[in-house]
């Protein structure tokens, strides 16, 4: 492989020393020839000295991927202690020295323009031989030319992997500007979350004793904290405190968020008393990231003493943004009524409310399912020249969702569009899901509509929770419309979509229809999860089908789902209906032995199923094991195994399940 048709790939696998040989050989080949040219007096030792230095420069040259003549763009170098560069408004080359400024256009004028202490002065090193073929002299000349190539290259190499790591071209710089370059390199590579890059021409710089401001530092820990990486981050800042510079307020509060945001609370505590250690005073930054943080872990008193503390220190830290996380944070826990003194407080202090501290209050009355409360001060924002915004209005149309007040949550959607306020996909989706479980479908499709009219597209959750309320309503023809509407909207039906068109179908007694849908998803690349096969399941053995519930159940361990409570359910039923008590009672015992959470149904299933077939004692032993598990059965279940046991004669356990039911409150 030719090391001069190489680019920068080939040339990073070559090996350095490898690449110099070649030069070195095709070199010694040019001195050898040159000397006797001019011992022969063919040309003189400065022709010899421009040659050589011309074999040199474009070995160098090539090196870098340059060509003679060839324009070089987005490529800078540094030969003979100046940078090389092509300037963005020309397209010659500039080649740059500390005491002139030279402007060749090709590699020929490049040589010929070379000031005299640039060139390579060949009668030194061969004229002061005069047996150089005898003895061998050019071994001096090769170790100069080592020298002096190793550490040019070096240098250029360094360049040249700086550009190619950052991906930009840093135009033109001198020596004294290398640093500044790098410095917003760095920055800059931190912003675009390229942190590896950014810490490694970090390093060079430490070694090359440049040591990066505090500013650039934060950048480092700041991309290290946005990554994940927050021991490295941490590790960084010690170092900042060992070595330098001195971490300041903003590198501590980066780093206190960073931890923050992964619930790492006690390590940013931690941190906090590091500040206080080190001299860093911490500011309302600080304080504000802590409390956000400790109230949404519900360390409300931990967050009330923090604010004491720093209340001592600065009177005027607790501000609106600071009480507002505060008043949030007594919302969350339903602490309203210290909500309601920290609110007083700021109007005692004179301090001016905004949009965000209502919207805090507003929500926490929602919470706390006083809307009356939450409408007061709703009205009092609005006479104070506080315009609700979206985030008002979905905040009140949750709280009445919760209540179960759909009418009025439609009601403050027609005044949220009255007011310019253009309702958002929460809005609508709270709104729709609403209707849907309050059984009114019809309208929620009026609110799909709207959806669209408006130029949001649901996402798929809204058109399944459309399409499952026209199942649950028996109204399959609309179901499948809204599909099809779904579809034609571009919006791909997932298995939420096929799970309430199969529910619906099963719900209408169509098993065919249903089975047919599971191979549809199928075919569209969809795979059913437990839900499918639990509908499934439940729809075959309602109908006695028992040999194709077990084939259900077959395929589903096939596909390496886990059956769950409701599966075995399913299939108790199917073994209850045939008259399968014995398998039956194994399903019901495996599942007990499973582990999963087991609820009163399955009891329910058994006791019903014992006292069809006239075995009221089976029942009433499966009676105290469920009244001993803590599960309660509905009323019909009790009063059927009561009717048994009188039959048989069993008073004292008839006695012993209506008195149980008279605990329950179930009789009077």
């Amino acid at each position: 492989m030719n090391p001069f048709a190489m680019g920068a790939p080939e040339l990073a696998v070559v090996s350095l020393s490898t690449w110099f040989r070649h030069i070195f050989h095709k070199f010694e080949y040019s001195v050898s020839l040159k000397w006797k040219n001019i011992k022969a007096g063919k040309i003189t030792d400065g022709e010899a000295g421009d040659m050589a230095g011309k074999n040199i420069f474009q070995g160098l040259l090539t090196y870098l991927n340059w060509n003679e003549g060839e324009e070089m763009e987005h490529t800078v170098g540094r030969l003979g202690g100046g940078p090389l560069y092509k300037h963005p408004t020309t397209c010659s080359i500039i080649w740059s020295f500390r005491h002139a400024v030279l402007a060749p256009a090709t590699f020929e004028d490049l040589m010929a323009t070379i000031d005299n202490s640039y060139k390579i002065k060949v009668q030194h090193w061969f004229l002061e031989e005069k047996d150089y073929d005898d003895k061998g002299g050019t071994q001096a000349v090769f170790n100069a030319l080592d020298l002096m190539l190793k550490e040019t290259l070096d240098h250029l190499k360094m360049v040249r992997e700086s550009i190619t790591m950052t991906g930009t071209c840093l135009g033109e710089y001198s020596l004294e500007t290398d640093f500044t370059v790098h410095e917003a390199v760095i920055r800059s590579l931190c912003v675009e979350g390229k942190v590896g890059t950014a810490l490694q021409l970090w390093n060079r710089n430490v070694r090359r004793h440049a040591i990066s401001d505090v500013v650039t530092h934060n950048y480092l820990v700041n991309g290290l904290c946005r990554m994940g990486k927050l021991e490295k981050a941490d590790w960084f800042t010690r170092e900042m405190l060992e070595f330098g510079p001195s971490p300041n307020c903003v590198t501590y509060n980066t780093l206190i968020d960073g931890y923050c945001r992964v619930d790492r609370i006690d390590k940013a505590l931690y941190l906090l008393s590091s500040m206080n250690i080190n001299g860093i005073r911490p500011n309302r930054v600080t304080c504000t990231i802590l409390l956000s943080a400790l109230c949404k872990k519900g360390l409300l008193d931990v967050a009330k003493k923090l604010i004491e503390e720093i209340q001592h220190e600065d009177d005027k830290a607790l501000d609106l943004i600071t009480s507002t996380i505060l008043i949030d944070g007594c919302c969350r826990q339903g602490d309203m009524v210290q909500a309601l003194e920290l609110w007083d407080q700021l109007s005692r202090k004179g301090t001016e409310k905004d949009v965000v501290a209502y919207n805090v209050l507003i929500n926490g009355f929602c919470l706390s399912r006083n809307i009356k409360i939450a409408y007061k001060y709703f009205c009092e924002m609005q006479k104070r020249g506080f315009l609700p915004d979206v985030f008002t209005y979905n905040t009140l149309i949750s709280g009445l969702w919760k209540e179960g007040k759909f009418d009025e949550a439609c009601d403050i959607y027609s005044a949220m569009s009255g007011m310019g306020v253009a309702p958002d996909q929460l809005s609508y989706k709270m709104i729709i899901q609403g209707l849907c479980l309050h059984g009114d479908a019809i309208k929620a499709n009026d609110f799909l509509l709207c959806m669209l009219e408006d130029s949001l597209m649901p996402e798929p959750l809204i058109w399944n929770v459309v399409i499952d309320g026209y199942g649950r309503c028996g109204d399959l023809n609309n179901a499948f419309l809204i599909r099809d509407r779904m579809v034609a909207s571009f919006v791909r039906p997932n298995v939420f979509t096929y799970n309430a068109l199969i529910h619906a179908q099963v719900k209408g007694g169509n098993i065919v229809i249903a089975q047919s849908l599971k191979q549809e998803m199928l075919s569209n690349g969809l795979l059913p999860d437990v839900v499918t096969y639990n509908l499934l399941i439940g729809a075959v053995s309602s109908f006695g089908h028992i040999r194709f519930a077990l084939q259900l159940h077959d395929e589903m361990l096939r596909r390496g789902y886990e059956p769950d409570v409701i599966t075995y359910t399913e299939l108790i039923r199917a073994q209850c209906l045939k008259g399968n008590m014995k398998e039956a009672e194994l399903l019901f015992d495996k599942v007990q032995r499973s582990g999963l959470i087991m609820d009163h149904v399955p009891f329910q299933i058994l006791i019903k199923s014992y006292c069809n077939m006239k075995e009221p004692l089976r029942a009433f032993y499966l009676f105290q094991e469920m009244v001993e598990k803590g599960h309660v059965s509905r009323p019909s279940t009790y009063f059927s195994l009561i009717f048994e046991l009188r039959n048989r004669r069993l008073t004292e356990e008839a006695i012993e399940v209506l008195n149980h039911m008279h605990m329950l409150g179930l009789v009077k």
